[in-house]
């Protein structure tokens, strides 16, 4: 997974989990052997959530090894359960690996929802590296790449059976070389016709400030953090031209804008002539208001300090910005504050002056696959604010990144991405980075805002794609069953 793209490595991880499966006596076997294949998957690529326990180490940092150990242990159950299903499915032969292929999407799938969601690390992502792999997922999504890519990985196990035939062999290498090279090739023809087209008098200048966590919120520093910001919004242009529009990171403003006039129109200072200052900020109800309720949200202010539009996050992260059950657990959450956030409506599509319609995402609301747009009201692009100076130094912002370009290749719509602390980007509908700021560098980043292409397979149907895919998938198993025992 990003920023270590040693993909090679799924083809022994996978063949092998499938002849570990298969030497295994009953389902509890075969459980335990894929709790702890997803134990290792889920805790090393889960890592850097140790990080964000270590912003404040004297309240967070005890539960390190119960939040690294555990939340990969929790994960762990959906690689147990898949593989249980391919143990009854039989793990043998091409039917088997297609079975492993099939199962595991699944898992993913339900990983997105179950327990609020959590689709990180989804197994398409590993083809990040290459903007041609990951073009089918305009088709099938990343579900459904990640289908092709364990079926790609996994089919080298059928050389390993005991009673395999070379006509078996070549028959699973063949499956497997097609399904590579066919992948590669559409994504290469796709590309081939791509254009570079800009929406014109659009330009975007992305402000990354790298402000560190623990000071982030420091009251002390508040004024001089927010003056600092809107000193980097005042830079001179470069070559791309004058900026029509600034926008600042994920709770670059940490106070609440509606009801602090005087800070709210210093930072609209930050608009340029004739346009805006697109910030995130969290929101509060109205003083006196009951029940007392706030939002992580992203708000718009033209250069007199009006506010031209807002969004409210409405998928939060358990722990991080809620506490589930709060009624019986009465730890405190990661972010600022006492209060519980509340999720807003979403998702949405957001019209602000002189900009196209977008989609405004917070943090992770963009690995989401297939919910990240308003089916009703397609926008012309996504907007991510996010904060990732909560993951360090790590692969964590990396991985990141790399479900953003996801969205984009799924839904053929522009992304741009502005973090407080990196990664910062500019993405085309095709998924390819076209401007970023690297990870903990403070600056300015000018870019011009790419057009959407027409609407993807995948943007139109959703995971309904995918699934089809996979039943498809599954009749293709059952024949090979069929043909292995003739």
């Amino acid at each position: 997974m990003p920023p270590v793209h040693l993909v090679f490595l799924l083809i022994p991880a996978f063949a092998g989990l499938l002849w570990m499966l298969g030497g295994t006596r009953n389902w509890r076997a075969a459980f335990g052997v894929g709790w702890w294949f997803g134990m290792g998957h889920f805790a090393t690529g889960l890592y850097w959530i140790a990080n964000a326990l270590l912003v404040q180490p004297e309240k967070f940092a005890w539960l390190i090894p119960f939040a690294v150990l555990g939340i990969g242990g929790i994960l762990a159950v959906f690689p147990a359960l898949v593989a249980i299903a391919v143990r009854r499915a039989g793990p043998r032969g091409i039917g088997g690996v297609l079975a492993l292929a099939v199962a595991w999407t699944v898992a993913e799938w339900l990983r997105s929802w179950v327990f609020t969601g959590f689709p990180w690390n989804l197994m398409g992502t590993a083809w990040v590296f290459s903007d041609a792999m990951i073009q089918s997922a305009a088709l099938f999504g990343t579900y459904g790449l990640g289908l092709i890519t364990i079926a790609i990985a996994a089919m080298p196990a059928v050389l390993g059976e005991p009673e395999v035939t070379t006509r078996r062999a070549a028959t699973a290498l063949c499956c497997a070389s097609i399904l590579l090279i066919a992948t590669w090739a559409g994504g290469a023809v796709r590309l081939a016709d791509a254009t570079n087209e800009k929406v014109p008098d659009v330009t975007l200048r992305l402000v990354q400030p790298n402000i560190p966590q623990k000071l982030k919120w420091n009251r002390d520093l508040r004024d001089r953090n927010l003056a600092e910001q809107v000193r980097m919004s005042l830079r001179k242009p470069g070559d791309r031209g004058t900026p029509t529009h600034v926008i600042w990171a994920e709770t670059a403003a940490t106070f609440f804008l509606g009801l602090d006039d005087e800070r709210r129109n210093f930072l609209a200072k930050a608009a340029p002539p004739g346009g805006l200052v697109i910030v995130g900020a969290p929101r509060r109800t109205a003083p006196g208001e009951k029940p007392y309720r706030v939002w992580n949200s992203l708000q718009a202010l033209d250069g007199s300090g009006q506010i031209a539009g807002g969004y409210d996050k409405f998928h939060l992260v358990p722990f991080g910005e809620y506490i589930p059950l709060r009624p019986w657990l009465t730890i405190p959450k990661l972010t600022a504050g006492r209060q519980d956030f509340s999720p807003g409506d979403g998702p949405a599509t957001l019209s602000v002056p002189g900009l196209p319609p977008f989609s405004p995402l917070i943090c992770y609301e963009v690995i989401f696959p297939g919910e990240v747009v308003r089916r009703d009201a397609r926008p012309a692009w996504m907007l991510n604010l996010t904060n990732d100076a909560w993951y360090g130094i790590s692969s964590g912002p990396h991985q990141h990144l790399a479900a953003a370009r996801m969205r984009s290749v799924e839904e053929g719509l522009p992304l741009v991405r502005v973090a407080n602390t990196g990664i910062s980007a500019v993405i085309d509908g095709f998924g390819r980075t076209v401007a970023h700021m690297g990870l903990n560098h403070s600056g300015v980043l000018d870019a011009a805002l790419p057009v959407a292409l027409q609407p993807t397979l995948f943007s139109r149907y959703g995971n309904a794609v995918w699934l089809v895919l996979a039943i498809l998938v599954l009749a293709a198993s059952q024949i090979g069953r069929v043909w292995r025992l003739k």
